[in-house]
């Protein structure tokens, strides 16, 4: 027979960021707890409000199944004495199996015989298993946890009640005072208790308490009523699909309303509008079929229809509250200039142990224009970055930056443009910020993306010489998401920037224009390669390419992102061909032979002291090869592979280890050269060939 069981554990309202987590947890550990104490069943469903985390398990079986098995014991010589006694071993151990001696049987293993006893466990039934949920409940974690009342236990938020039913019986367990049983608890303010007689009944019982338990349903039904009031009003809405997940974790029964806002605040820049409504307010704004943004919101409240009026004047006084607050500080920002906030950014600290954000700024510009140099970027772009690199972060001391942060970088954009800045300039501010998430958006314009790239490196240069390089899952200033995100910037662009030069030309220019206060590039910069390697790693994942792949671009001489990434695609790409075993096994050959070589720094290669032709056609192979850039990698590695059936005549006609010294260090000195050329594609022996 199938069984039906529903858990419930009744809460004090959750924060709306947890919800969805918790609940998908809780699925977890339970399937988790099933699979550990061998419970079949068919489903587990999912249902979640702000005051309840439950699950229902569908299609639950009788109980585990038994278990027969072999125990083994000690040797015989052991479990018996000379007399053929039992030991006391012996009976110790089928004591401890639940046996007596007479049930002792002999089985030989390499010449040896042991004891062993054949044993049945028989499964437990359900009834007697699922009360250890309660385990399940007491081990869920949360971003943060709290205690109540005397007591020492943690959780999200106080447990209420706790509701445990299997079919139609209470499965009884207690978690501090709280005993499980079958009566709920309906919408705070709408709803009453309710007893469930079985698991079945759940959602409908509930719903007659005012409580859509499905999150999914209540999220249809939230976007149904989003685009009611749209098609009535002839508005359009897309509704923030992480806005969406929030509100819908924020109420049991939704109810869509309407509101309205002074049409003068639509002078204020739309992106602070969207701000006050959508993060501060949680409402969802709309415009009209022409696009432009309307005096005018939708929000979901809590509860049913009675009253609605009450609800949309209060909210509309709160948001009329924030947008005078917003209007206030648009206007005063207005009234300072540029150079005005530049100077006040001064006495403003980036980190106590780095410097202030004025000296992080101009160490930014040294930084951008060594870019602007290595890219070969024409005279006016590199003017404009000069220009963007000296302003880019005086938004942060204004006062609508200051009540609303989220717009750093947006109303840098928004002022430079009021106060003539050129729109390429403007633009890089706004711009130099992203991506501000892995795999968020990358500028779009080549002075945002090179102001992108200095200040993200100047993060990473900053911090790795104060000695705060993230460890483990710590890394409180998102240097992982910066260096990620540089990795992708030059990706996109396919822009060249070798890590070990640029580190160079960055001292250099530190020095030059005495920008570094105090930030020494060189100091940590093995970790900084090592932490870009593991971001390229983690770029090469999100393509899918090979680990074996991964491991041998990386192990390479390069240090160049894009070269890194192109080598990736190229062995990825080559890897399908039927020659690519061949090819690699013979570059590889010459890899580990050259790993005998002994000379440090000169590789001269003396043609005098070649004693075959297969020599000298190698060297000349190797020499045109050399002389090859290899910013085409395809190119590159076509070139290498074909040295092939060369190098496979060279090692049939060519002992490398010659008696001769002289003659064994020249042709080590060719396999380390031609082996030096393999490294600029990667470490070859790490690829796998079949």
């Amino acid at each position: 027979m199938a069984h039906s069981y529903l858990l419930e554990i009744g809460l004090e309202e959750i924060p709306a960021h947890v919800v969805t987590p918790s609940i998908q947890q809780l699925a977890q550990k339970v399937a988790k707890f099933l699979k550990e104490n061998r419970l079949s069943y068919d489903s587990i469903e999912q249902f979640s409000t702000p005051r309840r985390l439950a699950i229902r398990i569908n299609g639950l079986g009788d109980r585990q199944p038994d278990i027969e098995e072999d125990a083994k014991g000690p040797a015989r010589k052991i479990a018996q004495d000379a007399d053929g006694n039992w030991t006391k071993a012996a009976i110790g151990f089928t004591k401890g199996q639940g046996l007596t001696v007479d049930d002792i049987t002999f089985k030989t293993i390499k010449g040896t015989e042991y004891v062993y006893v054949h044993k049945l466990i028989q499964g437990k039934t359900t009834q007697e298993i699922l009360p250890g949920i309660k385990d399940v409940v007491e081990s869920l974690n949360f971003p943060t946890m709290m205690k109540w009342a005397n007591y020492d236990f943690k959780f999200v938020r106080p447990i209420r009640w706790l509701v445990s039913i299997l079919d139609d019986e209470v499965l009884p367990f207690q978690i501090l005072d709280i005993k499980a049983g079958r009566q709920s608890q309906g919408h705070r303010f709408l709803g009453k208790a309710v007893d469930l007689a079985n698991p079945s009944e759940y959602e409908e019982k509930l719903q007659a308490e005012f409580v859509i338990v499905d999150a999914e349903k209540r999220k249809a039904l939230i976007r149904e009523q989003i685009q009611a009031i749209a098609q009535e009003e002839n508005w359009e809405v897309t509704p923030n699909a992480d806005l969406l997940e929030e509100v819908n974790n924020l109420v049991e029964w939704p109810t869509a309303f309407s509101g309205k806002f002074d049409p003068k605040y639509l002078a204020i820049p739309e992106e602070v509008l969207i701000t006050s409504m959508r993060d501060h307010q949680r409402f969802f704004f709309v415009r009209n079929q022409d696009g432009k943004l309307l005096p005018n919101f939708i929000s979901v409240r809590n509860g049913n229809k009675e009253h609605l009026e009450n609800v949309i004047r209060g909210n509309e006084k709160v948001l009329t509250a924030r947008l005078e607050d917003a209007a206030f500080f648009y206007d005063e920002d207005q009234k300072n200039s540029i150079d005005y906030y530049v100077d006040r950014l001064k006495k403003v600290s980036f980190h106590d142990k780095i410097g202030t954000m004025a000296e992080k700024m101009t160490r930014v510009g040294s930084i951008a224009q060594v870019i602007a140099k290595m890219l070969g970027l024409d005279a006016e772009t590199a003017e404009d970055l000069q220009r963007a690199a000296a302003i880019y972060k005086f938004d942060l001391v204004t006062g609508m930056v200051g009540e609303f942060p989220e717009l750093q970088g947006v109303m840098g954009e928004k002022y430079a443009l009021l106060k003539g800045e050129k729109p390429a300039v403007a633009q890089a501010i706004r711009e130099h910020y992203m991506p501000n998430s892995a795999e968020g958006e990358l500028p779009e314009s080549t002075v945002g993306a090179v102001l992108a790239l200095a200040d993200k490196f100047d993060n990473i240069f900053s911090f790795f010489s104060a000695g705060m390089i993230p460890s483990g899952s710590n890394d409180p200033y998102a240097l992982r998401r910066h260096a990620y995100g540089i990795v992708r910037i030059l990706a996109q662009r396919d822009w060249s920037l070798d890590l070990n030069k640029f580190e160079e030309a960055v001292k250099q220019a530190l020095a030059d224009d005495q920008t570094s206060f105090g930030v020494d590039v060189v100091k940590n910069f093995a970790e900084v390669v090592e932490f870009f390697n593991d971001r390229i790693k983690q770029y090469l994942d999100h393509q899918s390419v090979s680990y074996d792949i991964e491991d041998a671009v990386l192990a390479g001489s390069q240090h160049n992102v894009t070269t890194i990434i192109a080598a990736a695609e190229v062995l990825t790409n080559a890897k399908a061909a039927d020659s690519f075993k061949d090819e690699i096994e013979a570059l590889t050959r010459v890899q580990r032979i050259a790993t005998k070589n002994t000379t440090a720094g000169d590789l001269a290669v003396d043609p005098q002291l070649f004693n075959n032709e297969t020599e000298d056609k190698l060297f000349d192979l190797i020499t045109k090869i050399e002389a090859m850039n290899d910013s085409d990698m395809a190119a590159f590695f076509k070139e290498l592979t074909s040295l092939t059936p060369a190098i496979t005549e060279y090692f049939d006609a060519t002992m490398v280890m010659d008696k001769d010294a002289k003659i064994k260090a020249n042709r080590l000195n060719m396999m380390s050269r031609l082996a030096n050329l393999v490294l600029r594609v990667g470490d070859l022996t790490k690829v796998m060939v079949k």
